[in-house]
């Protein structure tokens, strides 16, 4: 029997990041690759207690369908924990924040819609908009901000503006205030809507960043937040926050796609957040990850041969680095894996006009010892791709997800 696929179904593709975790499975590989949050944050007595008292006096309606739009308590949590005003009833409970974004697609783009986002951007992201086939446009963008007049030139028709103020995945970047308050300005002044996506936002080292978009604009903006980095990426929880004049047709596509997320682990959230946890649990976390950023900028700073350039991000998870002139990452890849030692390439996280000498690296899950082993070790194998010139050019470009799995 012959199965038909729709033709949407043509422009899915796999997770270039979960095919690099496929390859640094295998022992004594360090993988500097993957977002995901050190389990060493996870608290898990927290998390016991919880579910036992949930089971002992919730089990019933925990175990039980639950509404679409989320366990109040928990919607009513995540709106009092925003820096501005925001009614529960605007507030979606989540699968995920990565949900979020399928459903944003899913209710607001067509085909040829325009979609901008930064440049480069979440790959996830890219991922949740291809399949409702837009178009998506890259605004110009650096470490200073955005280009506003390449914004306004490119926002004719467009449905909205894709964008992570904080910490940005995946250059790790924050967008300063001044640039915050630019945008909120002219996104409003283009009636463009803008989609704030902040799974990194209490991840900061030093200062907190600058107020959401969203504070600045609710009535022009949707929210997207995550548990996963505070609290742990399992619970597959999120959570939307949109204006009352979309907020419906949200609530039918979540409906639609799985009914509710999980009424027992919104539950047992509840029951962790209350008391004010978050507000001594989260400290921990970002004196853990500016540890590690400190160990990865020192070890850099040591091991890397003249021609990369990286960035100092102050909060979150992430480094972005710049190879050399003429290098390519995907074709450092194979190299570094070699060397027992793994990254993601650049080149996936841009929409348009891919910068190929471009990688992002991950300090929160590696230990300090792992991180100045593996960053050695990527030293080395940018330094082994500069001998052989002629080796780099004869080679031919490999796919990612084509890599030796083990």
């Amino acid at each position: 029997m012959k199965w038909t696929q729709a033709r949407r179904a043509e422009k899915m593709n796999p997770s270039v990041i979960r095919e690099i975790l496929k390859v640094t499975e295998k022992p004594g590989n360090i993988s500097l690759a993957g977002g995901l949050p050190s389990p060493k944050t996870f608290p898990v007595s927290a998390f016991s207690a919880a579910c036992e008292k949930v089971l002992r006096e919730d089990a019933h309606a925990a175990l039980q369908y639950s509404a679409s739009e989320g366990y109040l308590p928990l919607r009513e949590m995540v709106a009092r924990m925003l820096p501005w005003p925001v009614d529960a009833a605007q507030v979606l409970i989540t699968t995920g924040s990565q949900q979020g974004l399928d459903l944003l697609a899913k209710v607001l783009l067509d085909e040829g819609s325009r979609v901008l986002v930064e440049t480069p951007t979440y790959l996830g992201a890219l991922q949740a908009f291809t399949p409702m086939e837009p178009e998506i446009v890259s605004v110009a963008s650096d470490d200073g901000g955005l280009d506003l007049a390449d914004l306004a030139a490119k926002s004719a028709g467009a449905r909205f503006f894709y964008v992570l103020p904080n910490f940005q995945n995946p250059t790790g970047r924050t967008m300063s205030e001044e640039s915050r308050a630019a945008l909120s300005l002219e996104a409003a002044r283009l009636g463009l809507p803008l989609v704030e996506d902040n799974p990194y936002g209490d991840l900061w080292f030093d200062t907190p960043p600058p107020l959401p978009l969203t504070a600045r604009n609710p009535e022009g903006c949707v929210y997207l937040g995550s548990f996963s980095k505070v609290l742990a990426p399992g619970l597959r929880l999120g959570f939307m926050v949109a204006p009352p004049s979309i907020f419906p047709k949200l609530l039918q596509a979540k409906q639609a796609a799985d009914l509710h997320s999980p009424g027992f682990n919104q539950r047992v959230v509840a029951e962790v957040m209350k008391d004010g946890f978050l507000d001594r649990h989260v400290p921990t976390i970002r004196a853990l990850y500016k540890s590690q950023r400190d160990a990865m900028l020192a070890s850099m700073a040591q091991a890397m041969p003249d021609g990369v350039t990286w960035n100092t991000p102050a909060g979150g998870m992430f480094l972005w680095v710049r190879l050399p002139v003429g290098m390519s990452a995907i074709e450092l890849l194979p190299l570094a894996v070699a060397r027992n030692v793994a990254f993601v390439p650049g080149s996936p996280f841009y929409a348009e006009k891919a910068d190929g000498r471009t990688l992002r690296l991950s300090f929160v899950t590696a230990s300090v010892a792992q991180i100045q082993t593996g960053i050695a070790a990527l030293a080395g194998a940018i330094r082994e791709m500069r001998a052989e010139p002629a080796l780099a050019v004869a080679r031919p470009a490999r796919q990612l997800d084509a890599l030796p799995l083990p």
